[in-house]
């Protein structure tokens, strides 16, 4: 791809690509994956891009040409390895993945729903036999379909900690760190841990859950309002000050952190996800805190 960006490539080079991405479909799904991750580079906005690419004597836009000449000469094998083991590059070599602040709404082959919540990533492998969504990073929100073939393929959500099976349902799916936090609106999921995939746990409506690879646990009770990241929407319902700044984070760049000594307030209300800004402003008002912008990328809610 690299060559033939380069704007020498010869007749040769793209009927040689062209047999290659024919020969296996594990080609063009390479080829597909890299002709996204450049969709994604090239939407990066100018001002930042020129910012972060400009060379020290010159201010001037770095063409697609002079990047790909960068990192041909740059970037090794070895690398690229390394940078294939991170959240990193799982978001961007993703099949669908959100920018920070973005909600985005997925429709999958087979009619089902997914809402990626701001910084997610999911992989889809839709087969005869299975209906798969692999979550990379993040959150979703699934409103399965009925399967429209015959074979009635089960549907599946994978983390990394194991197995979310769909019971005709509507569903939340959070991947942390050590954890899979999984929430139930409608319906019913059959959880399984990575390590334990023959004790499957069944939740219901109403009810959540957290599983590690080793072991599945109740999470206590799951509201409506759960969801309610879909709409831009952050439901606050006697909720930590450090919880809700900690979400809030979510859904913006940079840095917002919350003082320790006012971790331990509680707050109740309904915050715009889409203006962070205005929901922090809302929060000074409910509470004694402030807000201390020393930039607009470091933020600290504090103590009034």
């Amino acid at each position: 791809m690299a060559r033939l960006w380069s704007g020498e490539a010869s007749a040769a080079d793209q009927a040689a690509c062209s047999a290659w991405r024919a020969a296996h479909p594990d080609h063009e799904r390479a080829w597909s994956r890299l002709q996204a991750l450049d969709n994604k580079l090239m939407s990066v906005p100018r001002e930042i891009a020129q910012h972060a690419l400009r060379e020290p004597a010159a201010a001037a836009w770095v063409t697609r040409r002079r990047a790909l000449q960068v990192l041909s000469l740059s970037v090794t094998a070895g690398a690229v390895w390394s940078m294939r083991a991170t959240q990193a590059w799982d978001t961007v070599a993703s099949d669908h993945s959100s920018a920070t602040g973005e909600t985005r709404t997925v429709t999958l082959p087979d009619g089902t729903h997914v809402v990626l919540a701001s910084a997610s990533a999911i992989d889809l492998r839709f087969t005869s036999r299975e209906r798969l969504v692999i979550v990379r990073a993040g959150e979703i929100l699934v409103a399965t379909a009925p399967d429209p073939m015959p074979a009635q393929r089960p549907f599946r959500v994978q983390t990394r900690d194991g197995m979310v099976q769909a019971l005709g349902t509507r569903f939340l799916v959070r991947q942390h760190d050590d954890v899979t936090h999984v929430g139930v609106l409608e319906g019913a999921v059959e959880l399984r841990a990575r390590n334990r995939l023959h004790d499957a746990v069944r939740i219901g409506a109403g009810k959540g859950a957290a599983f590690s690879q080793e072991r599945i646990e109740p999470s206590g009770p799951v509201q409506a309002s759960a969801a309610a990241w879909a709409d831009g929407l952050l439901v606050a319902e006697d909720m930590r000050v450090a919880d809700f700044v900690a979400e809030l984070a979510r859904y913006r760049t940079g840095l917002l952190r919350c003082d320790p000594g006012i971790a331990g307030l509680r707050v109740t209300g309904v915050f715009s996800l889409r203006d962070t800004d205005r929901a922090l402003r809302n929060l000074a008002l409910a509470l004694p805190v402030s807000v201390a912008y020393r930039t607009r990328y470091w933020v600290t809610v504090r103590a009034r």
